[in-house]
């Protein structure tokens, strides 16, 4: 009687086995399914609405902010330019010419509607 139940034990257990492959499975299929369908809306969406999908603007500002923020950090990176020579000058204070009220030809054209 030992061996019997030893072989059903056994077979108990592959069919347990199987059946946790099988919903997996499922589950994974089912997953991706979900995915495909949300893919397929949000496009249709973009293309209604004539906006990009949020993820897209989203990692498009990351992927140009890590270009911009890593751009010379590492030396001797490939690419890499020298840098330019730094010329020093004469720092010089501006000041406004025109007494105030009066308007430069400038400044009329700019206030003009």
């Amino acid at each position: 009687m030992n061996a019997f139940t030893d072989f059903l034990g056994r077979l108990l257990a592959g069919a347990i086995k199987l059946l946790l492959v099988l919903a997996a499975g499922v589950f994974v299929v089912g997953f991706l399914l979900v995915a495909m369908v949300a893919v397929v809306l949000v496009s249709l969406w973009s293309l209604v609405t004539g906006r990009k999908p949020a993820p897209v603007v989203l990692f498009t500002r990351m992927r140009e902010q890590s270009k911009r923020y890593t751009q010379g950090v590492w030396p001797g990176a490939a690419g890499s330019k020298p840098p330019a020579d730094v010329v020093d000058i004469q720092a010089t204070e501006v000041t406004d010419a025109s007494p105030r009220g009066v308007k430069t030809p400038v400044e009329a054209d700019f206030t003009r509607r």
